[in-house]
């Protein structure tokens, strides 16, 4: 299977190279009104350690990536039900006006369907309001596995079911966003469950596509770490094996979807850099920040000399990238060694 994925990302990306982002997970607020087994991050209101970070606190997070030599800045939280819509548009705006230069990826989609619900307004509406205040691609977060059957069993249904997930996304490429699409699996899920997923994300992708305006720029799947969380010791913790056995099957299902990310944040260093032969041609950002897979267990940190030293060491040639590839930040990108622009 990793043969088979390997050639078939050979064939979508002729050459050696491997592309990487420098950015940071920015989580506003740790408030959510969900109580999603899987999830260690997410405190109630009124908690001890429940926080909304100010305007200035975020501030200092872009300045700091964009010293770094950072190209964007992916904007997610807690579903905070006290929040109002003027919160997420002065944030974009802030950010818009204050760093032009970074991109803003931001809100999942159980955020974006929870705006909706409050406002009692469509997805569409509000995704509009969003892309007017400085809103740029919409992340695949919240997606876990797109089965209703196991989203209800992990308490996830209710946050947004598969049909609202599917909704979020194509209603931003239809409105002109790309998005990515995600997948945490290892939650309990059966093979077939898992495939029933990737079948969401290729129908979706086939929709957007022929319609000819965005689309997913990227198919992002990663593990489920169980530490501090509900289901701690409930269910049986995907190994490194079957991480890159559902990776390869990705590639594979997935080649209307143009990249695929390996997982060195779940999965640590060696397995990212195997899951370059398993189909991956990308190992996403450094990840200056990261504090919602970190809450349930994951560790991992990487630096940019890092980075490139981890792909090259694999045998490929590292590509600093922008958030949506090579459709953004085109002079943003670094080509570490070689030929390159």
């Amino acid at each position: 299977m990793g043969a088979a994925a390997a050639a078939v990302r050979r064939r979508m990306h002729p050459g050696e190279t491997a592309t990487y982002q420098v950015d940071r997970n920015i989580n506003y607020t740790n408030v959510c009104i969900y109580r999603c087994s899987f999830c260690a991050f997410y405190r109630k209101a009124g908690d001890e350690e429940a926080y909304v970070l100010p305007l200035e606190e975020i501030g200092a997070k872009v300045e700091e990536t964009l010293a770094l030599g950072g190209t964007g800045v992916l904007l997610q939280g807690g579903v905070h039900a006290e929040l109002p819509f003027s919160f997420y548009e002065e944030l974009l705006s802030f950010l818009r006006e204050r760093y032009p230069r970074i991109h803003r990826h931001a809100f999942s989609a159980p955020e974006i369907f929870f705006l909706a619900k409050k406002e009692k307004a469509p997805i569409a509406d509000v995704l509009v309001r969003l892309r007017d205040a400085g809103l740029m691609s919409v992340p695949g977060g919240g997606a876990e596995v797109l089965e209703d059957g196991v989203r209800k069993r992990i308490w996830a249904l209710a946050k947004a079911p598969t049909e609202k997930w599917a909704e979020v996304h194509r209603e931003a490429h239809r409105l002109g966003m790309p998005t990515t699409a995600t997948m945490m699996f290892g939650v309990g899920e059966t093979y077939a469950e898992r495939i029933a997923h990737l079948d969401v994300v290729r129908r979706i992708q086939d929709e957007s596509l022929a319609g000819g305006k965005e689309s997913f720029t990227a198919f992002i799947p990663w593990t489920f770490q169980d530490e501090n969380t509900a289901l701690d010791g409930t269910v049986e913790v995907s190994t490194g094996h079957d991480y890159l056995r559902t990776l390869a099957l990705s590639r594979l299902f997935l080649d209307n979807v143009e990249h695929l990310q390996g997982s060195w944040v779940t999965q640590g260093k060696k397995i990212g850099q195997v899951s370059l032969f398993f189909g991956a041609d990308d190992l996403g950002s450094i990840m200056i920040e990261e504090n919602v897979v970190a809450a349930a267990g994951a560790h991992n940190r990487m630096t940019r000399e890092d980075m490139v030293a981890l792909i090259r060491d694999a045998g490929f040639a590292p590509a600093q990238r922008g958030s949506v590839y090579d459709r953004c930040h085109a002079a943003c990108c670094r080509f570490e060694g070689g030929e390159g622009s």
